[in-house]
This record gives structure tokens, C-alpha cells and sequence, in this order.
């Protein structure tokens, strides 16, 4: 096992380990076997108070520090990532069950979004304004918030932590990280050692390991940081965005989806099938842009089912240190009762289970159900697991209709042999992302990245980045003398 859950099982506040000092400890366990990896003394309100404490006080010289010499930190820290990979490729394995193909799959987008991080640094960029006062000079500078709170979430917990966490430093702010209690090292203080290792300032980057039965809302309500980066569920999300506002705080919320991968009648289907199956099943379907719905035209419905039944059949599923599996354990007990739960309930309801998966402790085979009446709420849900939907529809006015019904709306695919045919599809769907023949889950540095509805506020990537974690500052200088009127 990693070292990573001996020794970074720890708070790490103003550039020291330390424990929490709250009620009682957070034990990280490994999905698959139940092995205890870490226990860990959550943070306490008062840990978070002197975690944003830290950020502020390191973030004024921070962000008065030549970008060039910023740069230098992120470049340190991307060559540590390509050092440690086999380690941190273990650690996600037993941390939250991910299999060799996704762990290379979220290192790799690990590894890009760090490299887009070291232009960050360099990226902020002002303006001169026109005025119409004679004499006036109008300067708009962006400059950084000040300090950001992340939180991160259980399934690409390593990715989606990097993914705020260097950008907001990279761009002069001081960041506190809150992982998800599932996934403490991975999502969190491993972030922290990797920085710290880079030779990032103290206090600068700030981990607490917490859980909101202890702390309430003290991490989102602080009066320091004035952007809040969450990633999870629309529940949770949804209170996230209330405090914020209520606090005139930014937040940047990337929430569930529902999302469709659509075949119309001139696709290839072989190719349909591949792009479905990953779509669904990668990282056991616990992934935000998932295709929970393969909706399929009535006229290639037979054909494709039956491959992409015998497809899904393949999946091995079992041990994720095996490099042929495909299918892990999902990240607790809960959410393996829950989609069990789901299975069944679509049985109840009149769906045909194609391949019905079977349960074993949190390891939980992939299922194929169809028929499942047009009404039923577990159309228009997040599934978060390996339980796919099929859903035959009969021309692309209905095509667009089911996959618009939904209260989601983070991403999507078509599939057809015309790509403009697919575009124009993709234009009538209320999502934030859509791909033309390929799958549902993408994320790139420089595209924006964000859904529509209940699948978030806000984008991240790219110039949304700096948007995001920066604010724009007007400053005028009269060159002259101006007129007032008394």
C-alpha cells in the first residue's frame, strides 16, 4: 500500500501537518476489500478559520510575485506528478476503486490541466478604455479575488481538486481545499504534498479533512474567500449557491447530469456502440457526464441492442489492481444499495433487464434495462453507476424531446453519418457541452466546461478560468484637470 495514507493522513494548515482537533476521525477506506488505508482527525470550525487565515496572509506577496517566478511552482509540480505516477496510480486504485484504465485516464487530464496552469500565471491581461472626459485615461486591471474555496468530489477526486486548485494559485490567490471524506488523500492532502514539494509558499495552498456534521456551513460562509468551487451533487449544490449568494460571494458550481447519447439512423453503429459503452460504464458510471440514456432510432433499435449487449457482457468486472478490469467497486455501501435500489425499481415499474448485474459488497456489475415506461422519474435522475437505459425513439422531434426532458443539462452525443445533421441536432439540446460522434465525457484546459439547469453555474477552463478566480478592477487617471460642477 502507498505510503501516501501513512503519511499524509493529516490536516495541512499554514504550511504545517498537524491533526484536527474535531470529535472524531474520518477512516478512509479502500471500496473494494474494505481495508482500512488512513484514519484521520477531522478539522474542527477553528481549523478552518486559521486554514483561510493562512491563505490571506500568504496571498498578498503571492499575488505581488513576478508571474514568471509563479510559473516556476506549477512547472515543479507537473514534472513530480510524471515522477510519482506509479505511486498516485496506486493510491487511486485503493482510495476510491478506480482501475488502471481510469487512473490513467484522470492522470492524464491531471498532467494537461497542469501544464495549461503554468500559462495561467501569465495569462491575466489588461485594458485601456476610451473615455469621453478629455484628459482621462481608463485603466481595468484583473487581479486575483483574494482567497478560494474548493470542494472537491469523490470521483475524479485527484483531477477535479487540480483542476481549481492551480489555476486559482497560478492566477495570485490563496486556495483552502476541502476533498471529499471519501477520498482525504487522493483529493486532498496528496494535492497539498505535491505543491508543497513544488516549492509553493506556505500557507499559500491550505487542506482540511472535515465533514459538515462538525463544521455546519463554516467553510462556505467564512467571510475570507469570495469565490466557492464546488463539485458534486445538485442538492448540495443548490444550498452551496444559496449561501453564496446570500453572502455576495461567486460561486462556481459543476453539479450532476442525465446525460444522452443519441444514435439516429445513419450512424455506424459499431462505432455508436463502442462510444455508448465507455460513455456509460467508464469508472463504473461514476462520472457526471455518463450517459445514463442510449437513446436509440426504432429503425437500428434491434441491431444495436444486440451488440451493444454483447459489449457491455465483456466488461470484467472484480479486483481494480487486475489491469483487465474494466468495472471496479463503486465508492461506498451506500451508494451500492442505491443502485440495486434503482435496478429493481425499474424491474417494478415494466422495464426488461437485458443484463441484470448482481451485487457484491460494493462491487456492482453493469446492467442493461429497457422498456421502462416514458413517465418514470428514473429517466429524468442522475443514476450515478454501471446501469444503463435504452430507449428507442422514433425520428429526431422525439429524439430531441426525451433527451431535453430532464432537469439536467451537462453534456451529450449524437451519432450520424452527417456531421452537420449532428450539429444541427446538437443546437436544439439544453446541455452546456454536446459532441458529435463521439462519447459524453470529455473535458479539455481550453474549452469551457459547465452545464445548463441543475448541472450547474458557471464555467471553468480556458479565459472562463480566469474569469472565474479573478475580478476586473477599473483605475482612472486624469491627465488633465476636470470640470465639477461645484
Amino acid at each position: 500500500m502507498s505510503s501516501y495514507f501513512t503519511d499524509l493522513a493529516q490536516q495541512y494548515i499554514d504550511g504545517e501537518w498537524r491533526p484536527g482537533t474535531g470529535s472524531w476521525d474520518i477512516i478512509d477506506f479502500n471500496p473494494y476489500d474494505g481495508e482500512k488505508l488512513a484514519s484521520i482527525t477531522i478539522a474542527a470550525v477553528e481549523e478552518i478559520d486559521q486554514a483561510y487565515q493562512a491563505a490571506a496572509r500568504a496571498q498578498k506577496k503571492w499575488a505581488a510575485t513576478n508571474p514568471y517566478a509563479r510559473r516556476a511552482v506549477f512547472e515543479k509540480a507537473l514534472r513530480l506528478i510524471e515522477e510519482r505516477e506509479a505511486e498516485i496510480t496506486e493510491a487511486i486504485i485503493a482510495e476510491l476503486g478506480g482501475t488502471h484504465l481510469k487512473a490513467g485516464f484522470e492522470l492524464h487530464l491531471a498532467k494537461e490541466f497542469l501544464r495549461e496552469s503554468i500559462q495561467w500565471a501569465l495569462r491575466p491581461e489588461g485594458k485601456i478604455l476610451p473615455s469621453p472626459v478629455d484628459g482621462k485615461e481608463n485603466r481595468l486591471y484583473r487581479v486575483p479575488v483574494g482567497v478560494v474555496g474548493v470542494i472537491s468530489p469523490f470521483n475524479f477526486p485527484f483531477l477535479l481538486s487540480i483542476k481549481s486548485v492551480a489555476p486559482a494559485l497560478a492566477l495570485g490567490n490563496g486556495v483552502v481545499l476541502k476533498p471529499h471524506q471519501n477520498t482525504p488523500i487522493v483529493g486532498g492532502t496528496l494535492v497539498a504534498k505535491l505543491f508543497e514539494d513544488a516549492g509553493l509558499p506556505g500557507g499559500l495552498l491550505n487542506v482540511v479533512v472535515t465533514d459538515i456534521a462538525e463544521i455546519g456551513d463554516a467553510f462556505i460562509e467564512h467571510p475570507i474567500p469570495k469565490v466557492i468551487s464546488f463539485t458534486g451533487s445538485d442538492k448540495v449544490g443548490r444550498h452551496v449557491a444559496t449561501v453564496c449568494a446570500s453572502l455576495f460571494k461567486r460561486s462556481v458550481l459543476e453539479l450532476g447530469g442525465n446525460s444522452a447519447i443519441v444514435v439516429l439512423d445513419d450512424a455506424d453503429i459499431d462505432y455508436a456502440v463502442d462510444a455508448a459503452v465507455f460513455s456509460r460504464y467508464v469508472h463504473q458510471g461514476q462520472v457526471c457526464m455518463a450517459a445514463n440514456r442510449v437513446l436509440v432510432d426504432r429503425s437500428i433499435a434491434d441491431e444495436f441492442t444486440e451488440k451493444f449487449v454483447a459489449k457491455v457482457k465483456t466488461l470484467k468486472s472484480g479486483d481494480p489492481r487486475d489491469p483487465a478490469t474494466i468495472i471496479g467497486p463503486v465508492i461506498n455501501s451506500q451508494q451500492a444499495e442505491s443502485l440495486s435500489a434503482t435496478v429493481e425499481q425499474a424491474v417494478a415499474e415494466g422495464a426488461t433487464a437485458l443484463v441484470h448485474g448482481t451485487t457484491t459488497d460494493n462491487l456492482v456489475e453493469p446492467s442493461v434495462l429497457t422498456g421502462l415506461p416514458a413517465d418514470s422519474d428514473l429517466l429524468r435522475q442522475e443514476v450515478f453507476g454501471p446501469v444503463a437505459f435504452l430507449i428507442p425513439f422514433d425520428g429526431e422531434e422525439e429524439a430531441v424531446r426525451i433527451v431535453n426532458d430532464t432537469p439536467y443539462g451537462l453534456s451529450g452525443a449524437v451519432h450520424t453519418g452527417d456531421v452537420e445533421r449532428g450539429v444541427a441536432f446538437a443546437k436544439q439540446i439544453d446541455t452546456g457541452m454536446f459532441h458529435v460522434n463521439d462519447g459524453t465525457v470529455h473535458d479539455e484546459p481550453l474549452v469551457p466546461f459547465g452545464g445548463e439547469k441543475h448541472s450547474g453555474i458557471g464555467r471553468l477552463n480556458g479565459e472562463t478560468t480566469v474569469e472565474a478566480f479573478t475580478t476586473m478592477k477599473w483605475i482612472s487617471v486624469q491627465h488633465g484637470r476636470s470640470g465639477f460642477p461645484f
